[in-house]
């Protein structure tokens, strides 16, 4: 019932707006028309015919909103409303041409008379219509919140259309003022409602644009923790979308509150923090300035509000960290003891590596703690963790791949510190090793720093992995001299040392018939840290003996037979 009313009064008074306009809105149908250019009496005859034409179409619209319903309706009305501000924006053209008629003149006395008279309808019907509008935008907007998808984006649609015609009429209402300026009317209580009418449109679009670009920041901030979720995409993007129209709708609003000379620095800083400073409209120092005050004012009464309560924060987190960093110090150097101090057989790496990452564990568990007690949400921090350490594996394929061989060889122990290896094309002593790298000192004192992934894929040769090893020698004589004694000699030499192993048994056999001597292979067994002593040892013990017991060791040597040949006569 009191919708009907409304609807009713109303209609009435776009009636009378509608009976007004045909009396004064002359020029409407008349092109450009300027203050030098007067047209004929004849010229406003005919105009006045086309504008009674126009009026009498509103007037059978106007009725006919009354006998549908639905979306008939609100097609009906939404077309109403245009035409109502387009006549309202004729009649300010009208009163800019009354303006520059002379002030004697009949039309101009004419004229000013009607304007005079339905000044009041003018602003009572558009304050109307702008309420009624307003009801339909909200109600609009409820029926979205519970459409579903398609239905949603056509009463989005329909939305930003009512969003234009509240615009058309803050246009219009900005004219009103100037034809009451124009005319001599008394405007300031009409500027001041037309005022607060802006400013608090100004304060709407503003607030959903703050609004939108929060709930934009907060879903990208979930999208980067799943890139893959197709369904925030697609709310990021309608997010932006709708805070792009209502940006687009500030600068327009701003623009018209402009010609009523109406402060807009508050709105024009707000364009600026949405990246909208390139416009040159809003690039100017009381802009700029309003920008930076709102936020040191924010940053001023969160510090005033929180500054005792942060200091006392950083300090726990420094406390936190320091009795954990001394703590983990505490704990590695108990795990050190412990496993050196373990019948355990242990590689020196894997003590180190356990030594290192009980401090670890002791010192991220403190951050942890540290961090909670400060206030920050440890799941997000967990999962961006997650989400930084997949980007930086895929960045670091080889050194990853270093660490999984060097897990490898902590896991399989092929050698150790103080190992003599031959890996990777180099021979040396291991120096040291962690998960990355492994360091050979060569027996010249040269650092070899290799890779793990290098030498877990090649063939490992670990010298000094066992206890005892063979000695492999191969000795000479002469094709002249006496094996048995040969063999007596060396059997002599090789058990007569002290560093020979009795059991495995030394092994000394005539190995092969040469081309220039007979060949003894000698293999005794020793410790392996002894291997170099026993070679060099027997090396010069074998030569010394062989000299005095007048065996000789041939040097290679080739006979060569010619033969003379008598040719015949």
């Amino acid at each position: 019932m009191r919708k009907s009313l409304i609807n009713a009064l109303l209609l009435n008074n776009a009636q009378r707006l509608l009976a007004a306009l045909v009396s004064v809105c002359v020029f409407i149908t008349t092109p450009c028309v300027s203050a030098q250019e007067v047209p004929t009496s004849a010229e406003l005859a005919q105009s006045m015919l086309r504008i009674e034409g126009s009026v009498k179409k509103l007037r059978l619209l106007a009725e006919q909103t009354k006998t549908v319903a639905g979306v008939d309706r609100e097609a009906l009305m939404f077309r109403l409303d245009q035409r109502i501000i387009r006549l309202l924006e004729d009649a300010a053209k009208l009163a800019r041409y009354v303006e520059g008629l002379p002030a004697d003149a009949a039309d101009r006395l004419a004229l000013e008379k009607r304007l005079r008279e339905e000044m009041a309808s003018f602003e009572r019907l558009l304050f109307q219509r702008i309420g009624e509008l307003e009801s339909r935008i909200a109600a609009n907007r409820e029926r979205s919140g519970a459409a579903g998808d398609t239905e949603k984006h056509v009463l989005r649609a329909y939305a930003n259309s009512l969003e234009g015609l509240r615009l058309g009429y803050s246009a219009a209402l900005v004219g009103l003022v100037e034809i009451a300026e124009i005319l001599g009317i008394p405007s300031e209580d009409l500027r001041q409602k037309s005022e607060a009418l802006m400013y608090q449109y100004a304060e709407k679009v503003s607030g959903r644009i703050e609004l939108f670009s929060t709930s934009l920041r907060a879903v990208r901030a979930r999208l980067t923790l799943d890139p893959s979720n197709a369904e925030l995409q697609s709310a990021a993007n309608e997010i932006n979308m709708e805070r792009a129209v209502e940006i687009r709708r500030l600068e327009s609003l701003l623009d018209i509150m402009a010609r009523l000379d109406i402060e807009t620095v508050l709105y024009r800083s707000v364009l600026l923090r949405e990246n909208k400073g390139l416009s040159l409209q809003l690039l100017d120092v009381q802009a700029v300035r309003q920008m930076f005050e709102d936020g040191w004012e924010d940053t001023r009464k969160s510090l005033e509000k929180n500054l005792p309560e942060l200091v006392f924060n950083i300090l726990i987190f420094l406390l936190i960290l320091f009795i954990f960093r001394a703590l983990a110090r505490l704990v590695k150097r108990v795990t050190g003891s412990a496993l050196n101090r373990s019948s355990a057989d242990l590689s020196t790496l894997l003590k180190e590596i356990l030594v290192s990452s009980a401090g670890a564990v002791v010192m991220v568990l403190g951050i942890l703690v540290a961090l909670s007690q400060v206030g920050i949400s440890l799941g997000p921090a967990l999962a961006g963790l997650g989400l930084a350490g997949f980007i930086l594996g895929f960045a670091l394929q080889d050194t990853l791949g270093n660490f999984a061989a060097g897990a490898m060889i902590l896991i399989y122990r092929p050698y150790d510190v103080d190992d003599f290896v031959e890996v990777a094309g180099a021979a040396g002593l291991v120096k040291k090793m962690n998960l990355v790298s492994t360091t050979i000192i060569t027996f010249d004192n040269q650092t070899l720093i290799i890779p793990n992934n290098r030498i877990w894929g090649d063939v490992i040769k670990n010298v000094t992995a066992q206890k005892t090893r063979r000695v492999d020698m191969e000795f000479g004589i002469s094709y002249g001299d006496d094996i048995e004694k040969a063999e007596s000699v060396l059997r002599d030499v090789v058990e007569s040392h002290a560093k020979v192993l009795a059991d495995p048994q030394p092994n000394i056999r005539v190995h092969k018939l040469g081309d220039s001597s007979v060949n003894f292979v000698v293999r005794p067994w020793t410790r392996t840290t002894d291997y170099w002593d026993v070679y060099w040892d027997i090396t010069r013990e074998v030569k010394l003996r062989f000299d005095r017991e007048g065996i000789s060791i041939p040097f290679p040597q080739r006979d060569v037979h010619l033969h003379q040949e008598v040719p015949p006569a």
